[in-house]
């Protein structure tokens, strides 16, 4: 598509933007009809430790946003010498779970708790039994559950409970909703019902009738949509929240708000049944759209919904490619102390590539990503964590190869229950987020993880914005009876498969050995979270 062509549609107000909240970055990205990207912008921001809680301030939530659309709408304007004024559908997706209430009034009542908390075991177990259903510590209910038993005093005030993502499009639409996938990580989904499940909804009322709250738990969760819903549209207040500047127009159509899992399905064209995805970034986490019910439940193991409702098994790891940033900028420090002026990428693509030179072993070099809890191997705090042996072989390639097997450890440990407890039939994961970015690198050790062919689109580092975008997309074309799977795959991914890569035995066998070490030194960790302070 020529320049041109790109500057009509935009003129028209055809193009579809996506915007995704990460935990380090707010990122925008602007697509044509046909889903290609043709701009986008971000904003980097950061979670704060604040009185023990990762939260971000909501003021950030705002003037992060309207960075990243200004940077966006540079963007258009630098490439197609157009203001970006009119669109046609915009979809908000974000970090999924953590609590955000709200009173009558609109009024945040306690800091925003990431997902990133590990501070709801009680609530969390409780639950857990109660429903019969894991309800891990991240998800919405398990964090009010814990207010209830902490006898928070902001409780009782509770008229609204929702996610990040659902918050932005309640701010820019005024209405309270959020799709079913982002749901899925608040309170258990009936996939027959495709909304909030009725029973559990009930028994989870009963647990906390005693103590008088003049609320139901149904009242003050938000409505769930399917992909496809129309979910409201820009108002003239949301048009100037996301662009003070007053170009953009309101009354843009709005799909329902999702999550990020849901829009890496999206994004991998994951959302059919033994299809897979792993998204890789600050967190990881696999999807596995099941054919059949788990025989059990397991703590490791979370059930939620693609976009359009159907049961995913979920292995969750907090601890993702955080450890490896943290490197990474200590060598641009490095190199600038020298006087190189390397880009940031590029130092990512050498180190990155330097690992596939790596000994079979890593050279006997183990690390623990932990920068805060991992509940797959019983973590309610992190501490980062590199360890040698005095004889260790200490180099660039084993150091880098070590760094990438233990962003990807927890989520070997989690996808074995799936895989070997379970025999769940996967016949291809797909790979999205920055772990990708590199070609070959983090596609081959994770196919080694994990013993499973991974695909990697050219897309793959647009990741969850791009995602978001082709749901509003999906939702402004949607014809009847057209399906997510149908729109995919006809449209989105006709005629792509992406590049391909096999597990090859040798790296298969590094990182079980990898896996094998890391399990023992557990107590290692352990004892770095109980003594370090």
């Amino acid at each position: 598509m020529s320049t041109d062509d790109i500057r009509n549609i935009i003129e028209a107000g055809k193009a579809r933007l996506g915007i995704e909240f990460g935990s380090t970055r707010i990122k925008g990205v602007l697509i044509d009809p046909a889903g290609n990207p043709i701009a986008q912008g971000d904003h980097e921001w950061e979670n704060q430790l604040v009185n023990n809680i990762w939260t971000y301030d909501l003021d950030d939530v705002w003037k992060g946003v309207q960075d990243c659309y200004a940077n966006l709408a540079r963007d258009v304007q630098e490439k197609y010498g157009v203001s970006l004024t009119k669109l046609d559908a915009i979809g908000i997706s974000a970090m999924m779970h953590g609590y955000l209430p709200f009173d009558g009034e609109g009024k945040l009542l306690a800091p925003f708790r990431t997902w990133r908390n590990t501070i709801t075991g009680e609530a969390a177990q409780a639950l857990t039994a109660r429903l019969n259903f894991n309800i891990p510590q991240r998800w919405s209910i398990a964090h009010l559950y814990q207010a209830i038993l902490n006898g928070e005093a902001h409780v009782p005030q509770i008229r609204f409970l929702t996610t990040l993502a659902g918050y932005v499009h309640w701010q820019l639409s005024g209405e309270k909703v959020l799709g079913i996938g982002d749901a899925s990580g608040m309170f258990p989904i009936d996939s027959s019902t495709c909304d909030f499940d009725g029973a559990m909804i009930d028994s989870f009322d009963s647990l906390v009738a005693d103590k008088g709250f003049p609320w139901k738990l149904k009242d003050i969760l938000p409505q769930v949509m399917k992909a496809g819903d129309c979910a409201g549209r820009l108002t003239e207040a949301g048009a100037k929240l996301l662009d003070p500047s007053g170009q953009l127009q309101p009354g843009v159509q709005m799909c329902p708000p999702e999550g990020d899992a849901g829009t890496g399905m999206t994004a991998t064209n994951s959302v059919a049944s033994c299809t897979g995805n792993v998204s890789a970034g600050t967190s990881i986490f696999a999807m596995i759209v099941l054919e059949k019910a788990l025989k059990k439940v397991y703590p490791e193991i979370d059930m939620v919904t693609t976009p359009t409702g159907k049961p995913v098994a979920m292995v969750h790891c907090n601890n993702g490619t955080g450890d490896i940033t943290a490197w990474v900028n200590l060598f641009s420090e490095f190199a600038r102390i020298m006087g190189v002026d390397a880009d940031k990428n590029e130092i990512y693509a050498r180190l990155f590539n330097k690992a596939m030179e790596a000994d079979v072993d890593c050279g006997g070099l183990l690390a623990f990503n932990y920068f805060s809890g991992e509940h797959i191997t019983g973590f309610e705090e992190g501490r980062p964590l590199f360890a040698r042996t005095p004889d260790s072989r200490f180099t660039l390639a084993n150091f880098m190869r070590t760094q990438l097997h233990a962003a990807l450890a927890s989520l070997k440990i989690g996808t074995n229950i799936l895989l070997v407890e379970e025999g769940v039939k996967v016949n291809r994961i797909y790979g999205h987020g920055g772990l990708f970015k590199t070609k070959g690198v983090g596609q081959s050790i994770l196919a080694a993880a994990l013993n499973v062919p991974v695909a990697v689109m050219e897309t793959a580092g647009e990741g969850g914005a791009w995602g978001i975008a082709i749901l509003a997309g999906y939702m402004a074309d949607r014809k009847q009876g057209d399906t997510l799977e149908e729109y995919l795959t006809g449209k989105i991914f006709a005629g792509k498969v992406g590049e391909v890569i096999a597990p090859q035995q040798k790296d298969v066998d590094s990182f079980n050995d990898y896996i094998s070490r890391y399990v023992e030194a557990l107590p290692i960790e352990r004892a770095a979270v109980d003594h370090i302070r």
